[in-house]
Order: structure tokens, then sequence, then C-alpha cells
């Protein structure tokens, strides 16, 4: 193929996410759909980014905008690697001493059998969400999905609905996504149903606001982050102990998912 060919031919390609003026075109009854999916089986990761995907309106671009008006982000940003390269790589997660950032992941991800190619994969499901196209915008899109699981470690929520509830609640404050409010309300909705006397909102909502007082976490050098001992991050980023998800019985955290 001649290159004039290869151009037009490039030029006549579907434009990723990022580029179309219809990819920030919010679409609630999809997301709502999606939602009640998700709450039948939080297990059921696809449904997430079938939220992210219809309710991401200008938080990505917003938030990319953002990332490359400070001297880190912008740093980053000219790099564009992609993190869950790094996520991926068994001997650089090995390197990291106990105690330690990339250890606290490590120990969190391996009995869970969670993996960064496997959210990877999940997001994948989304037909129409092009993630992984070549698009600065879509690179920062990966950034935040990459990060899930790290925020998870450095927030203190676990696994369990209620934890998963709480990190979209933080992630919720981090970016403005209107994906993660609207999974963080319809979780704290279920579990409000349970009438059981447990602060389960206000767990939510101090996710909501330790996410508002934290440093804008989608800036900071992760390989770098995880040599660090986790207390000493988690101090240096201002990210305040989910106490009262930690005062909630840990059976507890899982009730609303065996009721429904």
């Amino acid at each position: 193929m001649s290159t004039a060919a290869q151009v037009l031919d490039a030029t006549s390609a579907r434009p990723p996410l990022g580029a179309r003026d219809a990819s920030f075109r919010l679409q609630p009854l999809r997301a709502f759909r999606a939602v009640r999916r998700l709450i039948a089986d939080k297990e059921d990761t696809a449904q997430v980014f079938e939220v992210m995907r219809a309710l991401s309106g200008r938080a990505i671009p917003n938030g990319y905008a953002r990332l490359l008006k400070t001297p880190q982000g912008g740093a980053i940003a000219y790099r564009r690697e992609e993190f869950a390269d790094w996520l991926s790589d068994a001997a650089w997660l090995a390197q990291f001493q106990p105690g330690t950032v990339g250890a606290a992941y490590r120990d969190f991800i391996a009995p869970r059998g969670l993996t960064a190619e496997g959210l990877a994969e999940e997001s994948r499901k989304v037909a129409d969400a092009d993630m992984d196209a070549a698009h600065p915008l879509l690179w920062y899109a990966r950034r935040l999905r990459d990060v899930h699981d790290v925020w998870h470690v450095l927030t203190g929520y676990g696994t369990d609905a209620l934890g998963e509830v709480c990190v979209v609640a933080f992630s919720y404050a981090q970016t403005r996504s209107l994906g993660f409010a609207l999974i963080a309300l319809a979780g704290a909705q279920e579990f409000r149903r349970l009438k059981d006397g447990q602060p389960y909102g206000k767990a939510v909502r101090e996710a909501w606001r330790a996410g508002r007082k934290a440093a804008w976490l989608p800036e900071v050098d992760y390989p770098a982050l995880f040599a660090m001992p986790l207390d000493e991050a988690r101090r240096s980023l201002g990210i305040q102990p989910p106490d009262t998800y930690q005062a909630i019985p840990q059976d507890l955290r899982e009730h609303y998912q065996r009721a429904a």
C-alpha cells in the first residue's frame, strides 16, 4: 500500500471514543440498566465500565486537561506509559519490600486472583468504548482504569460489596465522573434497605469526603510510589483511614449481596 493510501485509510477509520463529539453525550438509561445488572451481580465488572461509558461526560477530557497543567502530570502525559504493563510485570512487582505500596498491592491482588490484564479485558467488553485506541484521552481513561486496585490499597477499602461502593465514592470525588457517583449512590441505597443499624451510608459519605481531601491521585507517579512505605504514602497523599467502614463487621459488608 502506498503512503498516500495509508494516510487516506487512516483518516477514514472510525475515530476513537475521545475524538468523537458523541462520546461525551450522557446516556442515563443505558447507565441505569447496567447498574441494575451490577447490583444483581457485583462480580460483573464489565457493568462498571458500561456505566462509566454511559456517564463519562466531560470527566475524561477535563481530567486530562488538569493533568497537563501540573508539572508532574504533564511529564507523565508526555511519556504516556501504560501503567498496566508495569502491573503485569511479575518481576517488577516482586522487587518491593514488605510494608511498601508495591508489596501491599501484590498481597492485595494475589489471593483475590486479580490482574491488571483481567481488568483491562473487562473494559474491552464495552463494544463502543475503544479502550485500546491510540488517543491521549483513551490513554488517560486507561490510566484511571488501571489504578483502581491501587486505590483500593491506598484507601484501605476491600473488595467486598461495601468496599467497592466506598472506593467508587472516593473515585467520584477524585474524578467527577458521574458513573462513579451513580454506582456509589445505588450501592448505598441497597445497604440502606437492610435497616440493621450499621452506618453504611456514613461509610460511603466518609469515602467521598476522603476523596475530596486527598491529593489528586491521577497525577501520582505510581512506579515511584510503589517503593514507598504504605503508611508514608497515605500520609503524603492525605488519605484518611476508613474508620467507619472498618467498624462495620466484615461479614455485613457483603450483606446486601446475599439478601438480593
